[in-house]
């Protein structure tokens, strides 16, 4: 599991242009991200170009991160899942997530997932995810956790896609309120 306060100083120190803090990081993290990009794009070859982009956004993004009110480990992870789908996307592809090739994964602890549902943030998370509508949690665990699209939603729900994104957005609005409280 990673170390919530050491990952935040080496954000923190990238955001200085920190090379350094950065290789640190990057050896830290890649191969949990590599294993997330992996089944998100079910090719190595695309997971492993994709994860040299994920961390050169990192690099140059670093000073944008909620320092002190933000989780490094999520934001890293969600950083790498959102690249993911959004190159899915540009290709049109669908993203696919299945767990049948973990075994191929560089690091065998627990994926970056399950640290973050573990952790007490995510505890928190999840207690304001369960406040929402049962069709509206399921939704937003669809999309941010298990990486389907908002078309691939809407088209399983039966509606619209702008309904489904203002349910996303409305979801998203009540969990943020709830994490606040």
């Amino acid at each position: 599991m990673w170390n919530k306060d050491e990952l935040e100083e080496l954000l923190r120190r990238c955001s200085t242009g920190d090379a350094d803090a950065f290789t640190k990081l990057y050896q830290l993290t890649s191969p949990r991200v590599y294993g997330l990009l992996l089944r998100i794009t079910k090719d190595s070859t695309e997971a492993e170009t994709q994860l040299q982009e994920v961390y050169e956004k990192i690099w140059r993004k670093a000073c944008t991160f909620n320092f002190g009110s933000s989780n490094a480990a999520g934001w890293i992870v969600i950083t790498a899942r959102n690249h993911a789908i959004d190159n899915l996307r540009k290709k049109s592809i669908e993203p696919q997530m299945s767990f049948a090739n973990d075994a191929l994964l560089a690091d065998p602890r627990p994926n970056p997932e399950s640290a973050l549902i573990k952790s007490d943030e995510a505890s928190r998370l999840n207690d304001c995810i369960e406040e929402l509508k049962p069709e509206r949690a399921a939704a937003v665990r669809s999309v941010y956790l298990d990486g389907d699209t908002y078309a691939t939603l809407a088209r399983r729900a039966g509606v619209p896609l702008n309904t489904m994104r203002t349910w996303l957005r409305r979801s998203l609005i009540s969990i943020r309120m709830c994490l606040e409280r």
